[in-house]
């Protein structure tokens, strides 16, 4: 029984990095070395839903894919490490033993640590190996709305999930 439950698990860790790699590619707004997406809602609903290792995994996996596919293979490794790293972080905050809902110092915390993590891996990866810390500064305000953005929505879209199928947090890794 465990095998099939962990190849379930490994199932599901493929189809969200590729939901990942869709909402990183859907809506993509160019900056000054790059483009702003709406990877961080996937990532985070998938911190908020699944646990650490699914959303470090999915998050990293899934934009780094994105980048290559999408022209921007630069940016693949520290995609990988920056969303990888905000997803693992996110859903180590929100982790619940129980059924009970998140208290909103844990979500409001998950988010600060969200956008912490995007804008400041961004700007001293890609400061240090792509662009400079004077372009890399530019892209700050950007970095900082995407991340917002996407733990709103994420949160949103992880509760509508919980609600309609509870259990969905069976499949947390």
């Amino acid at each position: 029984m465990q095998e099939k439950k962990n190849a379930l698990k490994v199932a599901v860790v493929a189809v969200l990095t590729a939901v990942v790699v869709v909402f990183t590619m859907i809506v993509r707004i160019p900056t000054a070395k790059g483009y702003l997406n709406l990877c961080d809602v996937a990532i985070c609903f998938i911190a908020f839903t699944f646990g650490p290792w699914t959303a470090f995994i999915a998050g990293g996996l899934g934009t780094a894919i994105a980048d290559l596919i999408s022209g921007y293979a630069q940016w693949a490794p520290i995609s990988f490490v920056v969303h990888g790293v905000e997803g693992f972080l996110v859903a180590l905050i929100v982790r619940q033993e129980s059924d009970k809902a998140i208290p909103a110092v844990k979500k409001l915390l998950a988010g600060i640590v969200c956008v912490a993590t995007v804008t400041l891996g961004y700007f001293v990866l890609s400061g240090i190996f792509i662009s400079g810390f004077s372009v890399a500064a530019a892209e700050v305000p950007g970095n900082i709305a995407q991340s917002g953005v996407g733990v709103v929505l994420g949160l949103a879209v992880s509760y509508a999930v919980q609600r309609a199928y509870p259990p969905v947090r069976g499949l947390a890794w």
